[in-house]
């Protein structure tokens, strides 16, 4: 069994600074939102992570600080087809772009092609691990191919789906007959 680690808090600043490199593997039951996410299922599932910052020099010279993360998990869905559990498992790769303040981060986001985040002496890696695993789930998470036979129909056996349309005009010819008589 691989060593434990629960990714930790960190100073970006002085991550990058002494661009580091971290890696571990944690126990999917330490993240509530995931466990809520496969009911349960998989706690002892392992969640492989990896990360490096470092500052890097944008186009005109001036130290972005960045920060790549690797995540790779396999967890539990029930498979919208067929309704059986499945084992989904991501392998995720992302990269951001650390910026000073919440404003900053709003007034570069939309001409920003990369992912923004705000620099803070206690940023959990552990959170935007989740967040990320969370966002990559699949909406609709189904089998390529269900492991049983899955029924199409939705009809009763005794539902005739070709019936004789009942004639509107036979009540009126009844009611008509009576009145002459």
């Amino acid at each position: 069994m691989p060593d434990i680690s629960r990714p930790p808090k960190l100073d970006i600043k002085q991550a990058a600074h002494a661009a580091e490199s971290l890696s571990g593997s944690d126990l999917l039951c330490n993240y509530e939102r995931l466990m809520q996410e496969t009911k349960g299922l998989g706690a002892n599932n392992a969640l492989n992570w990896s990360t490096q910052i470092a500052a890097q020099a944008d186009a005109l010279g001036k130290a972005q600080v960045w920060l790549h993360l690797q995540v790779e998990v396999t967890l539990a869905q029930t498979c919208q087809r067929c309704l059986q559990q499945m084992a989904i498992t991501l392998k995720i790769a992302r990269s951001f772009r650390f910026v000073a303040n919440e404003s900053l981060a709003a007034e570069q986001d939309d001409e920003s092609e990369e992912d923004l985040l705000v620099a803070s002496r206690a940023f959990d890696l552990a959170t935007l691990i989740e967040d990320e695993v969370l966002m990559d789930l699949p909406l609709v998470p189904r089998h390529d191919v269900c492991p049983i036979e899955l029924k199409l129909s939705s009809a009763d056996a005794d539902f005739d789906d070709n019936p004789t349309p009942p004639n509107r005009f036979a009540k009126l010819a009844q009611l008509n007959t009576s009145k002459q008589n």
